[in-house]
């Protein structure tokens, strides 16, 4: 069975365990690679998330996994 992509899609999940916070980024076949690069450079960015991984899919998709390690902010009184 052939995997079916969205045109495009974020997912963003928690891995508290090991205090990082994950973001998955999918495009697909259609949509151009220099957007997708640009989507990913604003990630990194503005939101301060690094390339864990990345797949190219045989039909042409395209799946970026991002990391960033979670702050936890201390209250100070």
């Amino acid at each position: 069975m052939k995997e079916q992509f969205p045109t495009s899609s974020v997912l963003r999940e928690r891995d508290y365990l090991r205090q990082y916070e994950y973001l998955v980024l999918t495009v697909g076949p259609e949509d151009s690679l220099p957007e997708a690069y640009r989507r990913l450079v604003e990630h990194a960015e503005y939101g301060k998330w690094d390339l864990k991984r990345s797949r190219l899919y045989v039909g042409g998709g395209r799946r970026f996994w991002l990391q960033r390690r979670i702050t936890q902010v201390q209250r100070t009184v």
